[in-house]
């Protein structure tokens, strides 16, 4: 039974070869041979490519199918080639053979497809794939930009205290020396040193622009009604912009608070205004405006470093030409101007930049060519108590001391330390000084309880001024502190604001600030 069985189906001599049943035309059977031969070659073609793809991208999810598709494609292709074999030679048994392996082959290729199909209706489509190469190239830049901004703030870190302990030895000289002129002097003389000590004061505003802007700028902030602080400043507006152009101010009713160094706001409002007239010189109009905002999280996503959140936000708009895109894309990196050379130094909108950042906000620059641009400063809703700051002018007289009231002043750099013994010496105060923690330990031991105040830079070896001030308020708690330095990442100033109950002098500082800033440690007050 199974010879007989195995007989028919594998004995072909009995059989007719395909040609026949085409009654052997030579236009059908032709046109039936190249296009199995057409159809064969494709085939095998296709499975190459398909191997190709599933060898070199490994990390595909469906890898696996790609392997089935090109066995299947491939036994399909062979099929046609029987079929073309067939015409002449009549070896059905070999095309059933490959009929069963297609049929095995196509069925699990199915199983595979159907399992995939969830997936793959989630694959994203050409328009999804555009939205995240997008998203993708504006993190890069914003990721590209916020190193280039880190870069630089790491440089100007490194040398700002140094940078800084040498302005303060130049501002303290000249504002002793100044006090020292009798009038018998050369006339020069006092123009010489009234030109030396503006050239400092620029170098020093230069230095704490820097410092703003790689947020290393030290900030004591308070509660500020952006409203009142605006209003505040129309005078100091009005005689900055020139008489061509109008001055407007757009406040927002029940306008929130926010928590921000003012003097550091001012400056930057006053930056902002200055660009804006520099924009107008035929004249125009500078609008100032205030608003409440919401920052929701799709525009925090299309930006650099902002938390989605509530802001009161503070507009500066010119009528002036506009900023093309490769401006405002460059316009707050540091030292980056378009005015004329030695009419600016490209840093106040890197000092706009870097306070805003620092403060926990978002600076913005809208701007079309012939249109003006607008510049908007959002800062963080403050939702604690609410006191407002007092903005204190000022006073014209210069608070001295007495020569019972001991200073102890403690500073590594010989030179400061000598300009600042000096300075307080002119003051009036009785000064001791040590060029380290360990010798102002002993020090302290040796004068207790008569030192007053510990006058002390923060960054020294050895030990922190900070550790200087807890150990020395141990063995005498009545002691008061006043802290200075020319670099804010340290002991008391942290996110670039100093701690509460902490009185700090930043440096480089005048004979002005000094006596100021001794007294009100020595009070008590704010």
């Amino acid at each position: 039974m199974f010879d007989t069985l195995s007989q028919w189906l594998f004995d072909s001599s009995g059989l007719t070869a395909h040609g026949f049943c085409l009654l052997w035309e030579p236009g059908l059977i032709w046109t039936y041979a190249l296009s199995d031969s057409a159809i064969g070659v494709a085939y095998f073609s296709i499975p190459v490519a398909l191997g190709v793809i599933a060898r070199r991208r490994s990390d595909l999810v469906f890898r696996p199918l790609l392997w089935l598709f090109a066995a299947f494609i491939l036994l399909c292709g062979t099929t046609h080639w029987l079929d073309l074999l067939t015409l002449w030679v009549p070896v059905y048994w070999l095309g059933g053979v490959i009929k069963a392996m297609t049929a095995i082959v196509s069925v699990f290729t199915a199983i595979a497809l159907w399992r995939l199909l969830p997936q793959a209706l989630t694959f994203p489509s050409p328009a999804q794939f555009r939205q995240a190469n997008e998203a993708l190239a504006l993190s890069q830049a914003q990721l590209n930009q916020a190193q280039k901004m880190e870069a630089v703030g790491q440089l100007t870190g490194g040398i700002a205290h140094d940078f800084n302990n040498m302005l303060a030895i130049v501002i303290g000289s000249l504002d002793m020396a100044r006090r020292r002129l009798t009038g018998a002097e050369h006339p020069t003389v006092s123009q010489c040193i009234k030109n030396a000590a503006e050239g400092a004061e620029r170098a020093a505003v230069l230095t704490s622009r820097l410092l703003a802007f790689s947020r290393q700028q030290p900030l004591e902030p308070r509660v500020i009604d952006p409203n009142k602080l605006v209003s505040g400043m129309s005078e100091l507006l009005r005689s900055t912009i020139a008489e061509p152009i109008t001055i407007e101010s757009v406040m927002a009713g029940g306008l929130w608070r926010v928590f921000a160094d003012t003097a550091q706001l001012e400056s930057a409002l006053l930056n902002l205004a200055v660009n804006a007239r520099d924009a107008m010189p035929n004249g125009g109009k500078l609008t100032i405006e205030t608003a409440n905002m919401d920052l929701d999280e799709r525009y925090a996503e299309l930006q650099t470093e902002v938390t989605p959140g509530q802001y009161a936000m503070i507009s500066v708009t010119d009528t002036g030409g506009g900023m093309p895109p490769e401006v405002i894309e460059r316009a707050f990196d540091p030292f980056y101007t378009t005015k004329g050379v030695g009419k600016g130094t490209g840093l106040g909108l890197s000092q706009v930049f870097g306070f805003v950042k620092q403060s926990g906000g978002h600076v913005k620059i809208y701007s079309e060519i012939g249109q003006g641009t607008t510049v908007k400063i959002y800062l963080p809703r403050y939702l604690g108590s609410a006191s407002t700051v007092r903005i204190e002018h000022p006073k014209d007289c210069l608070p001295e001391g007495s020569t019972h009231e001991i200073v102890l002043v403690v500073e590594d750099d010989t030179k400061v330390r000598r300009m600042s013994v000096d300075a307080l010496s002119e003051l009036g105060y009785t000064v001791i000084q040590a060029e380290s923690p360990v010798e102002a330990l002993q020090m302290l031991e040796t004068h207790k309880p008569n030192v007053n105040i510990l006058f002390t830079d923060i960054v020294m070896p050895e030990m922190s001024g900070r550790e200087l001030a807890d150990r020395a308020l141990k063995r005498l708690p009545g002691l008061k502190v006043l802290f200075t330095t020319g670099y804010t990442r340290n002991a008391i100033v942290h996110n670039g604001v100093v701690d509460p109950g902490m009185t700090f002098l930043s440096k480089p500082f005048t004979l002005n600030q000094l006596a100021r800033k001794i007294r009100q440690a020595l009070d008590g007050s704010d």
